[in-house]
């Protein structure tokens, strides 16, 4: 079906499989992140035996089963507010997804809002949006704007 489904426009590019936009999400990432990447490796899988990435996942409220592909990069130190996610939600869960990376983001802010006013700003500066091909990408880090475009740039040009 999804091969029918892709081929119904002429202007869309070829569907993607899992496994090629876990990859292109992770270097896109890697790629545009910033110099906070070095410091929180992307993450590109759920793997419970992994518990940094446990950790990071949960923080984002991602559940495995609502998610096809996905990579994140996220500090787990309560001074930096940051984290970056590329997430191709299982068809029917952009919501779901989208809601979960609205409550990190709520969280973050919340958490920030008294303790460090530069993460707060950063914090408050975050973007959420859904791109056209229904990836969802969150960006909180520092140049948010600037490091968002990239990343959406680099993921559409696949």
């Amino acid at each position: 079906a999804i091969a029918l489904l892709a081929g119904c426009s002429s202007q869309q590019a070829p569907e993607r499989t899992p496994e090629e936009l876990t990859q292109l999400y992770a270097d896109a990432i890697t790629e545009h992140g910033g110099e906070m990447v070095e410091y929180n490796p992307v993450i590109s899988r759920f793997d419970p035996e992994d518990g940094a990435s446990a950790l990071a996942l949960e923080s984002l409220g991602l559940a495995e089963e609502d998610v096809e592909a996905f990579g994140a990069s996220v500090s787990l130190m309560n001074t930096q507010a940051y984290g970056i996610a590329a997430v191709r939600p299982v068809q029917g869960k952009t919501d779901a997804v989208r809601k979960a990376l609205q409550g990190y983001v709520d969280r973050q802010q919340s958490s920030f809002e008294f303790y460090l006013p530069d993460q707060y700003q950063v914090a408050q500066e975050a973007r959420l949006e859904t791109l056209e091909d229904g990836t969802v990408l969150m960006v909180m880090c520092e140049d948010s704007d600037q490091v968002f475009e990239q990343i959406k740039t680099a993921i559409e040009a696949g």
